[in-house]
């Protein structure tokens, strides 16, 4: 039989498959071969009962995130409050930098914003996002159509509202969560059970809230390449190794100065190259001292 998991669970695999949910075990073999299923993945499974299975075969995937681990994700919702916590850009463009980078479509969801009293400079910013080709929804209505048929997680920093969106899209979310939270004896929402729920014509995943947030990209073309506005101007480049920062004729610097580049975007990406040149020196160090 074949099918996606959608839960893992204190060792257990519960996979969908033609509208039924089976509990699967990983055969020992993955372990030996140091293998792991995860959900998201789609399996080839043997189950004789509806409770009882085993996994046999992981096909291949599209992408994965580390937290949580989860697979095959069509796009991200990254959740930012407009305050309490104040609007960071800085860490919006750290989330959409890991997206790009797993080839995962981010879409921006900006809560709270009934706490704005000027919603100039977040409509001027939404108007410069969606310029780059983001969608960038400030209201429920916005968010709806973009869930269905898709597989979308939900991310975001500690205290942006994540559970509370989610509530408003699923009531019975919090229903489902709590009751595994009861039968495990731990708090709601707990990390451990990660969980994939149909909502809004899709198939959804919470995430735990960050409160720092390690983008994976390890070098100069890897961070260009995850802005797109830079990844298209990089093309008339004079140097096709160009990092955007002292060489003549960069197309990059060009297209900022015109305004066609977000200054605070370009800020931001001058910041990830920085870390990035300072934890490969950190490496190499570390390294000489072995």
């Amino acid at each position: 039989m074949r099918g996606r998991i959608i839960k893992s669970l204190a060792g257990f695999y519960y996979v969908e498959s033609q509208g039924k949910v089976y509990q699967t075990r990983a055969r020992g073999n993955f372990r030996r071969r140091g293998e792991t299923p995860y959900v998201g993945d789609w399996v080839d499974f043997s189950a004789e009962e509806q409770s009882e299975g085993y996994i046999l075969a992981i096909d291949e995937r599209k992408n994965g995130l580390v937290r949580p681990p989860i697979v095959n994700i069509d796009q991200a919702v990254v959740i930012m409050s407009a305050k309490e916590p104040d609007f960071n850009i800085n860490l919006l463009d750290r989330f959409l930098i890991l997206l790009e980078h797993k080839e995962i479509k981010p879409i921006i969801y900006i809560s709270k914003m009934d706490l704005l009293t000027n919603r100039v400079d977040m409509l001027s910013l939404r108007g410069n996002y969606q310029t780059i080709g983001y969608d960038f929804c400030l209201d429920l209505s916005d968010l709806l159509p973009l869930l269905a048929k898709t597989v979308t997680v939900f991310m975001g920093q500690t205290g942006v509202g994540k559970s509370t969106l989610l509530n408003k899209i699923a009531p019975e979310l919090s229903l489902e969560t709590s009751s595994i939270s009861e039968s495990l004896g731990r708090g709601r929402h707990t990390t451990r059970a990660v969980s994939l729920y149909d909502v809004a014509g899709g198939k959804i995943a919470d995430t735990p809230g960050f409160s720092s947030l390690d983008y994976e990209v390890n070098s100069a073309q890897d961070l260009s390449e995850a802005f797109p506005e830079m990844q298209h101007f990089s093309h008339n480049c004079k140097f096709r190794s160009c990092t955007h920062t002292h060489e003549p004729h960069c197309a990059v610097k060009s297209a900022l100065e015109s305004g066609d580049i977000m200054h605070s975007r370009y800020d931001n990406y001058l910041q990830f190259l920085s870390e990035i040149e300072n934890r490969r020196e950190t490496y190499k160090k570390t390294l000489k001292r072995k």
